[in-house]
């Protein structure tokens, strides 16, 4: 008598937590790889006919989508999922989840790596020592105490990275238009508001084709000079092209940023010649603890949805 066939889950990606693998016991895990690309997928959904795909890296197209007639749930290894064609899937009637949260203690971490990096020229300064120079009698660092943060976006990350900048006295302002409320000490303005009076902004939103380059030559200009910029959202968010002409300028004093406009980034790339961009490679959120947290994330919401398709169905 054969073994009754396990239902396949593909992961774009090479691996996935203990813990995760844990829970989709009973389905068969097929492994992607780091860089699928749409055709690598395509020809795997076809061969293995997944019921869920849990994204890790690359995106889900439509195509990809045609291919697999029994795809139920693309599940995100993360938050953001701006690399899945949700407009595809809910006409095709595939649920799309993420795992709300599960890295927002990373990345709000992250975030303060970069801001910190900034203000207080941590890689320039690095660089100078190990070079043989001691800078302390001509270096002024920029101390953050009675200086705005502004927040574009105030979900959980955000709401973090909030709480750190009211222990360091910095009043906060943050601009969200699906929010009703902000937590307290936070003060709700318009965009325009937020560019004008910060002295860092700091990027937490969902990319989408209404503020695509949100930040370009216009809102550049009517930022604070010597404001710094820090983006660990996605980026897209902002024009790589206008934000380099601000940083050689000085129009910015720096930035740091953890995404970028086409990943992965490949050299050779302008921002690498820009000694006031501090670079990280959209890392904030891959931590052993979040790799966890967002594995376990992206196989209960597997699990859920599948386990709720066939009660109702």
């Amino acid at each position: 008598m054969s073994a009754v066939k396990k239902e396949v889950v593909i992961v774009t990606g090479v691996d996935l937590a203990l813990q995760a693998v844990e829970i989709l016991r009973d389905f068969q895990l097929v492994y992607a790889g780091a860089k699928p690309t749409e055709d690598d997928m395509v020809s795997l959904v076809q061969q293995h006919q997944p019921v869920a795909i849990i994204v890790r890296y690359g995106g889900v197209s439509a195509r990809v989508m045609d291919a697999a007639p029994g795809l139920r749930v693309i599940s995100k290894h993360g938050t953001g999922i701006d690399s899945i064609d949700t407009e595809a899937a809910k006409v095709r009637g595939i649920v799309v989840k993420a795992a709300a949260g599960a890295n927002a203690p990373a990345v709000a971490e992250h975030t303060w790596a970069l801001i910190m990096a900034c203000a207080k020229s941590v890689v320039g300064l690095d660089q100078r020592m190990r070079e043989g120079h001691w800078d302390k009698s001509t270096h002024k660092s920029l101390e953050l105490r009675g200086r705005t943060l502004g927040l574009v976006g105030i979900g959980a990350i955000a709401r973090r990275v909030a709480a750190v900048a009211a222990a360091l006295e910095m009043p906060v302002l943050a601009y969200d238009p699906y929010a009703k409320e902000a937590p307290q000490g936070v003060r709700l303005v318009d965009l325009d508001t937020l560019f004008a009076q910060s002295d860092v902004v700091s990027l937490h939103c969902p990319l989408t084709a209404d503020n695509k380059h949100m930040i370009n030559a216009q809102s550049l200009a009517r930022m604070k000079d010597g404001a710094i910029l820090v983006n660990t959202a996605r980026g897209g968010l902002v024009d790589e092209a206008a934000l380099i002409a601000a940083l050689a300028s000085g129009k910015l004093r720096a930035a740091g940023l953890d995404s970028f406009e086409k990943e992965p980034f490949t050299a050779p790339h302008p921002l690498q010649d820009v000694s006031n961009a501090i670079l990280s490679p959209h890392i904030g959120g891959v931590t052993a603890d979040a790799y966890v947290a967002m594995g376990t994330g992206a196989a209960s919401n597997v699990l859920a949805v599948l386990n709720e398709q066939t009660v109702t169905g």
